[in-house]
């Protein structure tokens, strides 16, 4: 599975890589509406949730359906501004049937939820589709969607004045703590494409990111993400990636009809482990699923043992456990040395452990 983005013959300087008020703003919601995703965020999370105001507080809980298990479209801006105030002017100027139906896929929960060429603002049927949805998710979201339909202005004027006042109540103060971070990471990452080209940008991004050549030539950027999409920069004019301090683990790419590409992607942090892909995710666990397998990697983990020392503990041959052995290694879960004539096999206990959080990222990326 991956998301694809396809540049076609799109300039390198067309690729921008810019800190966005906005998408940082819209990534601490979703820490604060799902603090278990971010572990290493939760004093931060605690502290802050304790701070907000009840009454803004209240606001945020009746509409963090739009960040809150993703983010609305409109909360990840494609060409970001200097302040959050430029950002959310341009909100303001989106045309309301794409806002809309970017706000109805939050509080539906529904990515496809009408044809694409149904309105959500005139058309009768996607609307009470839209009301279905949303009410089977929770009466919040079908409160939303209503309001939304009767009267868009009022509404995306409500979500504006929600968005201003979480910048007085915490935004303004994280957002200048993390800002320089932020930027030096956008100007090393124009650096590297400007002397190197767009695929070493992109490498530096994430390892879950990578830039193809078909061919004939054609470039496209593959986002090792569980969804399966594609969407087009070069129509779109470009593509944007923004660094994020509160994004880990997630990978955020906007790819709906009618916005830019973005990429939101997490700083590098030192002693965090780089994530690994789902296809090597997936060999691990199916590594392990086997019982043979299993019994083996207990033994394993214990000390170092010899294929034959193996065979002897579970009553195998010989010839059995290499081809485990060969499983196991190749999924990167032993390491190996020599002790004279013999090699010996041991559980790496490292990548084992990570099993869990790896499964974890792999999953919310």
């Amino acid at each position: 599975m991956s998301l694809t983005i396809d540049l076609a013959a799109l300039p390198d300087e067309r690729v921008l890589f810019t800190p966005s008020p906005l998408a940082e703003l819209s990534a601490m919601l979703h820490v604060l509406g799902e603090p278990a995703h971010h572990p290493a965020l939760h004093g931060w999370a605690v502290s802050t949730a304790a701070a907000i105001a009840p009454e803004l507080s209240e606001r945020l809980a009746e509409a963090d359906f739009l960040w809150r298990s993703s983010r609305a479209d409109f909360l990840v801006p494609g060409v970001p501004g200097a302040t959050l105030a430029e950002e959310l002017d341009a909100v303001d100027r989106v045309d309301d049937e794409l806002y809309v139906r970017a706000a109805v896929i939050m509080s539906c929960g529904a990515s496809r939820l009408t044809h694409r060429f149904d309105s959500p603002l005139t058309d009768p049927v996607a609307q009470e589709r839209a009301r279905e949805l949303a009410l089977a998710r929770g009466p919040r979201q079908a409160a939303f969607a209503d309001r939304l339909f009767a009267d868009p202005p009022a509404v995306r004027s409500m979500v504006r004045q929600m968005l201003e006042d979480c910048q007085q109540a915490f935004f303004a103060d994280a957002w200048q703590r993390v800002l320089p971070d932020l930027a030096a990471d956008a100007r090393h990452k124009t650096d590297l494409m400007v002397r190197h080209g767009a695929g070493e940008a992109l490498a530096a991004v994430s390892p879950s990111v990578a830039l193809e050549v078909d061919p004939g030539g054609r470039r496209r950027i593959v986002v090792d993400k569980l969804q399966d999409n594609t969407t087009s920069a070069a129509a779109a004019g470009g593509v944007t990636f923004i660094p994020t301090a509160f994004g880990r683990p997630h990978l955020l790419v906007v790819s709906a009809p009618g916005w830019r590409p973005v990429v939101q992607y997490p700083l590098a942090q030192p002693g965090v482990p780089e994530p690994i892909s789902l296809a090597v995710m997936q060999q691990r666990l199916e590594a392990l699923a086997h019982p043979v397998r299993l019994r083996l990697a207990r033994t394993m983990a214990r000390g170092p043992h010899t294929t034959t020392e193996l065979a002897a503990a579970w009553h195998l041959s010989a010839p059995e456990v290499s081809r485990h052995l060969a499983v196991l290694r190749k999924a990167g879960l032993l390491t190996t040395h020599r002790r004279g004539r013999y090699m010996l096999y041991q559980l790496d206990l490292a990548s084992s452990g990570r099993l869990g959080t790896d499964l974890l990222e792999a999953v919310l990326r």
